[in-house]
């Protein structure tokens, strides 16, 4: 098969709609479930690629969770903590394998964000992923093959329309990539830049000591970033994103998107949020709801009477901003990636109160200097790699 028929474009006004391979050769994927959508290929195959290069560049199983072309999460398959798998919501599951942990830990990441993803997995998937992802609200999934088991349980969520799409992973894309905006074909050499210890290896801060962990976290920044939509800036610890701030205008707008992400995914796991007390039979949506507004300043529209009493079994106490700020301050060893070089030193004020450790960036602003004082003043270690990593 060469050609696959869509329902519609990106908007159902837009019709006809259709992927297919312009030089008449077969399409690489296989729809196994579903009828995947405009926006569900675009997903995919973004998808597709970030996991296939953290899996190269890590050697761990990946996983990411996309909305609307931008990854909401990405992470590779480490083992999960019993707080992480608490506020993942999967500490019901018992044991998860590596595969299982990358997409709880993608999912997680950003749950609101995450609510209707389309997933992106590096390897097989297995029964304990599938699971994972039968009880999420989600459109699809893509990954280079299938369990038999697992292919059963995605089959049959969501009445059958689950969408599951099947890769092939010897695929290899041409060199020349074009698209038509206006009527009008742009075409461009495809961004094969390999991510890896030689683009990490110019330290410009007095600070160059980074832990392996550390460099790790550096690369999975980078790739997410390499298939996030512009301006982006992506705040890694412990294997995963934990704040992804995309297309935003300004640069210092989208370090302060991702990092108010980064300070929402900690204080997730502070005793405030653990100890919430949700009514019974409260959905997962409606606890990340509740949460996302609780953790936030508009707290009184889950707390006022009337209203607590539908989702808490106790009405919790007010977490106060100096509280919020005080677990804030423990958090640390956070790496920060970002997708073109920071202008202004307000970049790494920002980056500083979420904890941020170690930086990746391309350099190369004419206040470059003040920008690595600032790193100094915090004792950073920061890397200009000379590469931009722009997505449109």
């Amino acid at each position: 098969m060469n050609e696959i028929s869509l329902k519609y474009g990106c908007n159902p006004n837009q019709k006809p709609s259709r992927i297919f391979m312009e030089d008449g050769s077969e399409l690489p994927v296989t729809v196994l479930s579903g009828n995947p959508g405009y926006i569900n290929f675009l997903d995919a195959f973004n998808g597709w690629q970030l996991v296939s290069e953290l899996k190269k560049a890590t050697g761990l199983p990946a996983a990411t969770s996309f909305k609307h072309v931008s990854p909401a999460g990405a992470a590779v398959g480490l083992p999960l903590d019993e707080t992480l798998a608490k506020i993942y919501w999967v500490d019901d599951l018992g044991e998860l394998s590596a595969l299982a942990c990358a997409y709880a830990r993608a999912r997680g990441a950003d749950r609101m964000s995450s609510f209707g993803d389309f997933i992106a997995l590096s390897d097989v998937c297995d029964v304990d992923t599938a699971k994972l992802i039968k009880r999420e609200v989600s459109d699809g999934v893509i990954a280079p093959g299938y369990t038999e088991e697992a292919l059963a349980i995605l089959r049959a969520k969501k009445n059958g329309k689950y969408n599951v799409i099947q890769i092939d992973p010897s695929y290899v894309p041409a060199q020349l990539e074009r698209k038509q905006v206006y009527g009008i074909t742009f075409e461009q050499g495809r961004n094969e830049l390999n991510i890896d210890a030689e683009l990490l290896s110019n330290f410009v801060t007095e600070n160059k000591e980074v832990p392996e962990a550390a460099v790790i976290d550096m690369k999975i920044a980078l790739i997410t970033l390499k298939y996030t939509q512009s301006n982006s800036v992506c705040y890694v610890k412990d294997g995963q994103a934990i704040g992804i701030g995309a297309g935003q205008q300004s640069r210092i707008h989208c370090t302060r998107l991702a990092g108010q992400k980064a300070d929402n995914w900690w204080l997730r796991q502070s005793p405030q949020v653990l100890g919430l007390q949700f009514v019974d039979g409260l959905g997962r949506a409606d606890r990340d709801n509740a949460i996302d507004v609780y953790m936030g300043d508009e707290y009184e529209d889950v707390l006022a009477e009337g209203v607590w009493q539908t989702r808490f079994k106790v009405k919790p106490e007010v977490f106060t901003r100096e509280e919020k700020r005080a677990w804030l301050d423990k958090l640390e060893n956070v790496t920060l990636g970002s997708d073109a070089f920071f202008p202004f030193s307000d970049n790494i004020e920002r980056a500083k109160k979420s904890g941020v450790k170690y930086i990746a960036q391309p350099g190369g602003s004419v206040r470059d200097d003040v920008v690595i004082d600032c790193c100094n003043k915090y004792n950073m270690a920061m890397v200009f790699t000379g590469i931009r990593l722009f997505h449109h």
